[in-house]
């Protein structure tokens, strides 16, 4: 595959940022959120290690199509270990450019991604890369229009939000059964 038919819908800035990996993506405001979650994951060193490393990279917009409040329930530090699941999905050891990839599998540091590769570009699971072959010290950067999530991450994280509810409607009927209703306030009824 040639990474010329791959088109970049990205500032020009993104291919000029040096450094590793980590400084790759915070060298650029359309990895912000991505920075966001690799420091609260404490995955920073990792991303930062000799490598070589493939990182499948979700621009800002990638993370803001998620369902409401799903980024902010996985930036909670109760959910590390689902953000650090999810960001190791995108994550390949060994540098692999774009013209290294066929339709297939690939597998990351957190199971197998589906790719294919096609005259339109290449798509991972359900993203398309919007830039290739971004080169940092430890690797190479691909940004793609998607976040990816493993199998299973979704119902786990599900799960913690239903039970948290739960939780917090135990909590309210509990508060409200042993409080005594405030009078109203004169004149606002």
């Amino acid at each position: 595959m040639n990474s010329s038919v791959i088109t970049s819908t990205l500032p020009q800035k993104l291919a000029q940022a040096t450094g590793d990996i980590v400084d790759v993506a915070a060298g650029n405001p359309d990895f912000s959120t991505l920075v966001q979650a690799v420091q609260a994951a404490e995955l920073v060193d990792a991303l930062k290690a000799e490598g070589p490393l493939t990182v499948f990279a979700p621009t800002n917009a990638a993370f803001a199509a998620l369902p409401e409040g799903a980024l902010d329930a996985l930036l909670l530090p109760e959910n590390r270990d689902l953000l650090t699941q999810i960001l190791q999905y995108h994550v390949v050891s060994g540098e692999v450019a774009s013209s290294d990839l066929e339709t297939g599998n690939v597998t990351t540091l957190n199971g197998d991604l589906a790719v294919e590769v096609s005259p339109e570009g290449v798509a991972v699971n359900d993203a398309s890369v919007v830039q290739a072959d971004v080169d940092a010290s430890n690797g190479v950067v691909h940004a793609i229009d998607g976040v990816l999530i493993p199998e299973g991450v979704v119902a786990e994280l599900q799960s913690r939000a239903a039970s948290d509810d739960t939780e917090e409607d135990v909590s309210t009927e509990e508060d409200v059964s042993t409080e005594e209703p405030a009078p109203p306030v004169r004149g606002l009824w």
